[in-house]
């Protein structure tokens, strides 16, 4: 059985999903932008701002599934300005161990919601 996963300590769902959830061991989250949880506020005011933004707010989701960066297996990032790739992937590496660090895509898309310039979304595991 599929459970829903919630945390005020990450923005409320901005459409019809939720912020992830939890089957058989392995969580699926949704893709993060950079919404301050309590003000609902987008952060665009730098790209770093904006990916650590994201970072905690997965921080957040996968804490309330009981779970931590150790137990992601697979992260997708997408972004709006493949120039960003360099400052995304340093922040973002700083949340992992290299040597555990999961799988992984990232994307140049168009446009992302609220015209964001990264979102990030993992898949992890209990098990």
């Amino acid at each position: 059985m599929k459970e829903i996963i919630k945390t005020k300590h990450a923005a409320a769902p901005i459409g019809p999903y939720n912020q992830a959830v939890l089957i058989n061991g392995f969580l699926y989250t949704s893709g993060q932008i950079a919404i301050d949880p309590e003000t609902g506020e987008t952060q665009f005011d730098s790209i770093d701002i904006e990916t650590h933004r994201v970072m905690k707010s997965l921080e957040a989701i996968l804490k309330a599934a009981k779970m931590d960066f150790n137990h992601v297996i697979k992260a997708s990032i997408f972004i709006s300005n493949m120039d960003d790739f360099s400052k995304i992937n340093h922040i973002y590496g700083s949340y992992f161990n290299e040597e555990t660090a999961p799988a992984r895509e990232t994307i140049q898309v168009a446009k992302l919601p609220k015209n964001a310039n990264v979102e990030i979304s993992f898949i992890a595991s209990n098990k």
